[in-house]
């Protein structure tokens, strides 16, 4: 089992900055793809950034330019850097990682910390 800690939430103006941090801890063989997802009120759960252990990066269009996904392998941890918030990104944004055990691939998910952009 793997568990993931998100911490960094909170209440920003437009306009302001947030950076959000995941730790993932537990029965730890290789942790492959580690990103973020975020679900606002009415919406359907979408991914923000996506980040491979080798380095690769996806982003959704919206945040391209304002957001940033990095990680450090050694210590099982992703971030997320938020610049120019706008309202919205409000949402509850959820860490997430794919967990490779030896022989299968599951996904693991955080609680979600809530982020809330002001007008």
């Amino acid at each position: 089992q793997v568990q993931l800690v998100e911490s960094g939430g909170g209440l920003v103006q437009a306009g302001g900055s947030l950076r959000l941090s995941c730790a993932a801890s537990g029965s730890i063989f290789s942790i492959n793809a580690m990103g973020w997802y975020r679900q606002a009120p009415g919406k359907q759960r979408e991914l923000v950034a996506a980040m491979s252990s080798g380095g690769s990066i996806n982003y959704v269009d919206s945040v391209k330019g304002r957001f940033t996904i990095s990680r450090v392998n050694a210590n099982n941890t992703v971030y997320l850097g938020m610049n120019s918030l706008k309202p919205e990104d409000t949402a509850v944004y959820y860490c997430t990682c794919t967990h490779y055990d030896g022989k299968y691939e599951y996904d693991y998910w955080g609680q979600g910390t809530q982020v809330t952009v002001s007008s």
